[in-house]
């Protein structure tokens, strides 16, 4: 049996991860969960899975928690950013699920390597931010780092029993989003609820309206560089609306391997989280002549400019990923909150990826410089209310 800790476990992958969990009971145990401020879910997954320890934001959260569950409850709760890297280290634990969204889940996912963890990690931030410090901590502690982006496991799973070298190009698809189509005259009227009407995929708010932006998309080039030691000019995007093939490699001979399956998240994450094996039942089985066409386009980068944003910033290298996220992390929360438009998202973004000097990365504390640095002229820049 593989016991597990879940960091973010009351998002939309850790909610789907609990659900595999609960179809896998012989296979599966949790001993830890770590979540934010939705207790009554939370609540809902300790009286389940019964985890030996749990972290939510705050001391005032966890004193909420402890009320829910009585002072008698046999569960150790803990709080704040301590908590969350006990969860993320906690003893027993094979795997820790990295499901935390945004850059909040570098410094919890670097404890669960320090602690000689295997990461199944679906926080495509920690890559992007300190790909290359996470890559080398996690060689040099023996740790396993498994893709749970769907595109990323597809690629994983492409290139299973093959020569790296003999790989041309990896090829990532992107539903591209509720705008796809959209006239970009109109994109000046996009509301919040129009970019959270995801065409094929169920996901929290975050990553929903950074598929609309298709900046997600560039997220994950820059993760797919570390992961699988491939640079940017071998990446390429795919727009394709059926979201029935998650991602190909292309090789050397010309061969094009190609995963396919239902969107459902909890396929990629069955596979992570039972890696090398697989287990049944995780998701429904794709019927392809039930979904006839599969198209593939090229996105459109005038419709789209934070793929390009994207490339630039890995071409950058250095704390230029960090700044990439972080100041997309502010345009997102300020779009959301109704201070900028959707168009301003990668405007913003520009301007504060152009006005960063690109610095070497040697720690974690060079990432968090760069992230507090990114984050404070994003703000600023919200504030002016304009942009370039």
């Amino acid at each position: 049996m593989k016991t597990i800790s879940i960091l973010g476990s009351t998002g939309s992958i850790g909610v789907s991860t609990l659900d595999v969990v609960a179809g896998n009971p012989s296979r599966f145990k949790v001993l830890a969960l770590s979540a934010g401020r939705n207790l009554a879910l939370l609540k809902r997954q300790i009286d389940m899975f019964r985890p030996e320890v749990v972290s939510v934001i705050d001391d005032e959260h966890a004193c909420q928690l402890l009320e829910m569950l009585g002072h008698s409850a046999a569960v150790t709760i803990l709080s704040g950013e301590p908590g969350c890297a006990e969860v993320a280290s906690h003893g027993g634990v094979d795997m820790v699920v990295s499901a935390i969204a945004g850059a909040a889940g570098l410094s919890s996912t670097m404890a669960a390597i320090d602690a000689g963890r295997d990461i199944a990690l679906a926080n495509k931030e920690t890559m992007v931010m300190a790909g290359g410090l996470v890559m080398d901590r996690a060689a040099s502690r023996g740790v396993n780092i498994l893709p749970v982006d769907s595109e990323h496991s597809a690629i994983f799973q492409c290139l299973a029993g093959h020569n790296r070298k003999e790989v041309r190009r990896l090829i990532l698809t992107a539903s591209g989003g509720p705008f796809f189509n959209l006239p970009i005259e109109r994109f000046a009227d996009i509301r919040l609820e129009d970019a959270l009407r995801h065409p094929n995929w169920e996901m929290g708010r975050k990553i929903t309206i950074d598929s609309a932006s298709m900046m997600n998309k560039g997220l994950e080039i820059i993760e797919a560089m570390w992961l699988f030691g491939i640079d940017r000019e071998r990446i390429d995007v795919y727009v394709h609306p059926q979201s029935i093939v998650h991602s190909m490699v292309e090789y050397i001979d010309g061969s094009v391997m190609a995963q396919m399956g239902v969107p459902d998240m909890k396929g990629p994450i069955s596979y992570a989280l039972a890696y090398p094996q697989r287990v049944p039942g995780a998701v429904s089985c794709l019927d392809l002549c039930s979904v006839g066409t599969l198209e593939f386009l090229p996105p459109d980068p005038v419709r789209f400019p934070s793929l390009n944003l994207a490339y630039e910033a890995a071409g950058k290298g250095g704390t230029a990923p960090a700044v990439l996220n972080a100041s997309n992390e502010v345009a997102v929360e300020a779009f959301a909150g109704g201070k900028i438009g959707f168009r301003d998202i990668p405007l913003l973004v520009k301007e504060v990826l152009e006005s960063h000097r690109t610095q070497d990365i040697d720690s974690i504390a060079d990432v968090l410089e760069a992230d507090r640095w990114a984050r404070t002229r994003a703000l600023e820049a919200v504030e002016k209310g304009r942009f370039p």
